[in-house]
């Protein structure tokens, strides 16, 4: 018996999903587009619903009521004129309707219609006067409304004759829709325009605590900013600029014990190199010569020194540098050198002319210059590459040893890893250190060379 696959989602999430997806893309994604967007569609819900209640009711009511007076004159003009038989009669109460009822009458005798019914125009008076003479009358008839601008034609077909009514439109409009729709319009315009520059003020403050912090995360010292905009804004923004004081006088103390920490550390091993230099290099001690073990112990020393140095570099960071727009081929260029000196092998330099970087020269030499001194331990030869692309710019460094293998490739940033070259473990996490500092990133992949390659991305 088979079973049937379960379905984790219904239809109906999916398609909820899929919706809401589809709302989000329509959606601004500012803080100010949202918020306008915010204030503006209540605002013409509420025209709308002012528009739908006043057009959509009151004026239907309205219009009813007026056209119901038009067709009561003139119902009595009727009549009037059924009742009359002189001609002079008919003549004298054409002449009372347009002097008391406000309808200018005109008797065509033995005249016929041409034409029925009504020509349309915008709005709901046509309708209702059409509906009010087809239910009070039993003749013929036809409403122009379109002749005169003034006035409207009603013409009704009697047994002897065609009356022509001209009744002033003032009776049954009641003013122009678009007046009505373009004060609402207009109304709305200001307010969203007021409402926008209030929010943009406010996200202004907003934006600006945003890029305080933005700057201040990658190292760079912006000093306190102005607090502004609403009182939560304030409020973050002092919190912001104490916070700020705090990191800076922990790092200005901790600056100055590693400061003290590596004289009192440098003193006693630089006083052992010395002795270790004075040492006479001839001799013996049982039979075996102290050459060999007086280069060894400077080598110790060296080595401690080296490794000082790394872990005081590591606890400090490199945040007290003020960055600046380096450009990266003479950068570069002064690295390689460096690294050739220290016996590197680099082979090969590709980079994109033009690249410039806003960095801190010393700090990105030093993670540089850790990344080339880690391919120079593990591997042989060393290609670097750098180029730009939409993120900032990327540089490669290539070497062609045993690599690392992929679920290594996240612990070796942990401090103190250190791997089968030796060293303190510090090279590759005080280079991700600077490299994020700078709000870039370090990412570790395999080598074309069949090595590691190790690719930095700087903004």
């Amino acid at each position: 018996m088979k079973r049937r696959p379960l379905k984790l989602f219904p239809s109906g999430v999916l398609k909820s999903r899929s919706m809401e997806k589809s709302v989000r893309r329509v959606l601004p994604r500012s803080l100010l587009g949202r918020s306008l967007l915010i204030v503006l569609i209540p605002l013409l819900v509420t025209q709308a619903i002012s528009l739908e209640l006043f057009y959509g009711n009151f004026l239907k009511v309205v219009s009813r009521r007026l056209s119901d007076s038009v067709t009561a004159d003139i119902v009595l003009s009727l009549n009037a004129l059924e009742h009359l038989q002189k001609r002079s009669d008919k003549d004298w109460f054409v002449a009372q309707a347009r002097d008391h009822l406000q309808l200018v009458e005109t008797w065509h005798p033995g005249a016929r219609l041409r034409r029925f019914g009504f020509n349309h125009i915008t709005g709901p008076m046509d309708d209702d006067l059409a509906h009010a003479l087809d239910s009070a009358i039993d003749y013929p008839f036809f409403v122009n409304w379109k002749s005169d601008p003034h006035t409207v034609k009603i013409a009704i077909q009697l047994p002897d004759g065609v009356l022509d009514v001209d009744a002033p439109r003032k009776r049954l409009d009641m003013g122009q829709i678009w007046l009505f729709v373009g004060w609402a319009l207009s109304s709305s315009i200001l307010l969203f325009v007021v409402a926008s520059l209030f929010m943009r003020n406010q996200v202004r403050a907003i934006r600006r605590l945003a890029r305080a912090a933005e700057q201040f995360g990658l190292g760079r010292d912006i000093g306190p900013i102005k607090p502004e905009g609403a009182q939560e804004v304030r409020k973050a923004a002092v919190a912001f600029n104490r916070m700020q004081d705090r990191i800076y006088r922990f790092v200005s103390q901790r600056t100055g014990v590693l400061a003290g920490v590596s004289h009192d550390l440098r003193t006693p091993l630089t006083r052992l190199r010395l002795s270790l230099a004075m040492m006479p290099r001839t001799g013996t001690i049982k039979g075996e010569e102290l050459s060999p073990d007086v280069d060894d112990m400077i080598g110790d020393v060296v080595e401690m020194e080296h490794m000082i140095g790394s872990y005081l570099a590591f606890a400090r960071g490199e945040g007290a540098e003020t960055p600046e727009q380096v450009e990266m081929v003479s950068f570069i260029e002064d690295v390689v050198t460096a690294a050739r000196r220290a016996g590197a092998r680099v082979e090969s330099v590709t980079v994109q002319p033009g690249l410039s970087v806003h960095m801190r020269p010393d700090a990105m030499k030093r993670a540089l210059t850790n990344l080339l001194d880690n391919a120079r331990r593990h591997g042989g030869a060393i290609a670097i590459t750098a180029y730009a692309m939409q993120e900032g710019v990327c540089v490669l460094v290539d070497d062609d040893g045993p690599g690392i293998r992929p679920e290594r490739r996240e612990s070796v940033f942990r401090a103190f890893e250190s791997g089968r070259g030796g060293g303190t473990g510090l090279g590759l996490t005080i280079s991700r250190d600077i490299v994020r500092a700078h709000g870039g990133d370090m990412e570790l992949d395999a080598s074309p060379a069949g090595g590691l390659r190790v690719k930095l991305i700087l903004p």
